[in-house]
């Protein structure tokens, strides 16, 4: 019992080196992991897809789906997974740690380009590095159709306007006949210059209490 325990606490400080997360973080987060899983190994699409706080999220498939990329499992792949461990689960939750009182500026920024790049790894669907129209519009017109007043044609014409908005921005002389292959990383970095995003990234789609996963000390 001693031994099993000490070789648990073990692999949690591993992941905790790993994530950044505390030792009791990581033990709500695999309790958590169990009730998703029913008490197995892995989890698949069809788990999370049951979780209730994501029914209604209009972007829920993209959230879903970024689980099982390998590229955002810390992992040098490409690629996806049918089904994930905790290890992997815990690597694509660690998107969504906020800072704490401790966090250095450049350990903040680091955090932030993270979290730009999950976000990022979202859109591309196809990992080529780029967010196409076609991508982009997918995502704009399944945001703009959850509302029930805009159609199709209209959330198309939207994602393809905005689309235009952000090339003369990135690219601004385009010639009229130039073709604009889409958002690269580092155009979506400066997309999002002026957003914190920090702590806008959370885990409560999960119904995980953030309260237990917050970093840093309590205020209260």
């Amino acid at each position: 019992m001693g031994a099993s325990q000490t070789r648990t606490e073990h692999k949690y400080q591993d992941l905790a080196d790993k994530t950044g997360f505390s030792l009791e973080q990581i033990e709500n987060l695999h309790k958590r992991f169990q009730q998703l899983s029913n008490n197995e190994e892995t989890i698949n699409r069809e788990h999370l897809d049951s979780i209730p706080s994501l029914a209604n999220n209009p972007i829920r498939k993209q959230i879903i789906e970024a689980f099982f990329d390998k590229r955002n499992q810390h992992q040098d792949e490409v690629g996806s997974c049918e089904e994930i461990g905790f290890e992997q689960f815990l690597m694509v939750m660690s998107h969504f740690r906020p800072p704490s009182l401790k966090t250095t500026e450049e350990e903040k920024e680091a955090m932030r380009k993270e979290k730009l790049r999950f976000l990022f790894n979202m859109h591309d669907t196809d990992n080529d590095g780029t967010i196409t129209l076609v991508e982009y519009r997918k995502v704009v017109e399944e945001l703009l159709s959850k509302s029930g007043d805009i159609g199709q044609e209209a959330a198309k014409a939207i994602a393809d306007a905005a689309m235009l908005e952000v090339a003369s921005t990135n690219v601004p002389h385009m010639d009229p006949d130039d073709f604009y292959e889409g958002i690269t990383f580092e155009h979506f970095e400066q997309i999002l210059k002026g957003l914190e995003m920090e702590t806008r990234m959370y885990i409560r789609f999960l119904d995980v209490e953030t309260p237990t996963l917050r970093c840093g000390k309590s205020t209260s």
